[in-house]
């Protein structure tokens, strides 16, 4: 499927487009090109629907801070690393 932007910049997708894949998308750039992703209503639902139980009885709020804390020690843990090569 082929589409051009108007001249406000806008892509206009086909209805039976929106009616399967609905109205919210992420944009992603890649190097050669950009991509359109759908984007559920409650993305948290649009997980568990993906990945079945996996997360069953698990609290929303408990999982983003689990996985901020991870992150935060993953970054501290690179600039460690950085800090440490750079006094080698």
């Amino acid at each position: 499927m082929s589409k051009s932007t108007d001249e406000r910049g806008r892509i206009y997708l086909p209805k039976d487009v929106r009616k399967r894949f609905g109205d919210k998308y992420r944009i992603v750039e890649l190097p050669s090109h950009i991509a359109l992703f759908p984007v559920d209503d409650d993305p948290l639902e649009g997980l568990r629907a993906a990945v079945g139980d996996a997360f069953e009885g698990d609290d929303a709020d408990q999982l983003k801070s689990d996985a901020r804390k991870r992150i935060a020690q993953e970054a501290e843990d690179e600039a460690a690393e950085r800090s440490s090569e750079r006094e080698d």
